[in-house]
């Protein structure tokens, strides 16, 4: 677990120090007092990403050029500063990020989470790689060579006199790449599938009928896809099939649950997401992520507030951010912070 966390210049932070404890930790506190920015830095500590922004430079707080984060998680210090991106372990300098990301693994609850139901395309895919990343060493890699090849086909084919030998030489990195996207994607969403019902019904207090569906980008073989578009793509001047273009469906009873389902029963598919994404990484690796969940409780009736609860699993670490918890009993183990004033104190519980 995550014991120690030391924020400076991160958001609106100078700086923060938490200690953290097993079981649920919840952060109390007004609105604009900066307990999202707790968990954002958490997850960019432990996974070198952020779940608000993918310019990692807009973290830093508000006149300061960079921000430093530090935490120990179990045995192992941590340490992640950023402009210029420097990771450390146990003070050594490391000059990849695979062995660093190694260390923690993380899910994600916030009320944007209802953007993978009715959201568009890129969200679902967001979503997908925050798993893939975190259960596979080599995903982020291919991501990583997979955007560099297509944002280099895409420039040659806007080209006012596209090179079709030029863009060739693009599809072997680009179709290596995209295979193992496509297929890891494949797998894990084969795996979301029977959890997210269980998740569902037991937030939800009821069996729904819920199924997800991919809708890959390239069917069938990749490379194959590729050279049968090779026409399309010179007329619209842009790549047309690959992960890119992948999503999944969320069905309800066999309809698409972003037009069918009710706000209610789509809020209880977003967190069943959620809660079935933690399932899905504790089955593979036979590791607990930790829960980091932003004051979602609020957009609940009290009855899925408790049901909730009640699907975290018990073995998890949480971090919970919300306004109050008059609605709750608290579960134990559990410890309860208050943020005042960007500072973090813990409560003592009656």
């Amino acid at each position: 677990m995550l014991t120690e966390l030391h924020l400076h210049h991160f958001r609106c932070f100078d700086s923060l120090h938490a200690e953290w404890l097993p079981g649920a930790n919840f952060v109390i506190g007004a609105n604009a007092q900066g307990k999202t920015s707790i968990l954002e830095a958490i997850c960019c500590l432990l996974r070198l990403q952020s779940p608000r922004t993918s310019t990692l430079g807009h973290a830093a707080q508000h006149g300061h050029p960079s921000f430093s984060l530090q935490g120990k998680f179990s045995d192992t210090h941590l340490r992640f500063d950023y402009p210029p991106r420097s990771i450390m372990l146990d003070g050594k300098a490391q000059s990849r990020s695979a062995d660093y990301l190694k260390t923690g693994l993380v899910a994600w609850f916030s009320n944007d989470d209802m953007q993978l139901v009715r959201g568009s395309s890129s969200g679902r895919r967001r979503y997908l790689d925050f798993i893939c990343a975190q259960l596979d060493g080599t995903y982020l890699p291919s991501l990583r060579t997979y955007d560099r090849a297509l944002r280099s086909r895409n420039y040659l084919l806007k080209q006012p006199r596209p090179s079709r030998q030029e863009i060739a030489a693009w599809n072997a990195p680009l179709t290596e790449a995209g295979t193992v996207i496509l297929n890891a994607r494949a797998r894990v969403l084969t795996d979301l599938d029977s959890p997210i019902r269980s998740a569902a019904e037991a937030i939800g207090g009821c069996n729904e009928m819920l199924h997800i569906t991919y809708q890959p980008g390239a069917v069938g073989n990749f490379a194959e896809a590729l050279l049968a578009s090779a026409d399309e793509e010179m007329r619209l001047r842009v790549t047309t099939v690959g992960p890119h273009r992948d999503d999944f469906h969320l069905l309800l009873h066999g309809k698409d649950a972003s037009s069918f389902a009710s706000e209610g029963q789509q809020r209880t598919i977003a967190l069943a997401l959620k809660l079935a994404h933690v399932h899905v990484i504790k089955a593979k690796t036979n590791r607990m992520p930790i829960l980091l969940i932003d004051d979602i409780f609020g957009e609940l009736d009290p009855e899925r507030r408790n049901r909730l609860m009640s699907a975290l699993p018990s073995d998890a670490q949480q971090v919970i951010t919300t306004t109050h918890l008059t609605w709750l009993k608290l579960p134990h183990p559990a410890a309860v912070f208050e943020l005042s004033e960007r500072t973090l104190k813990q409560k003592k519980i009656a």
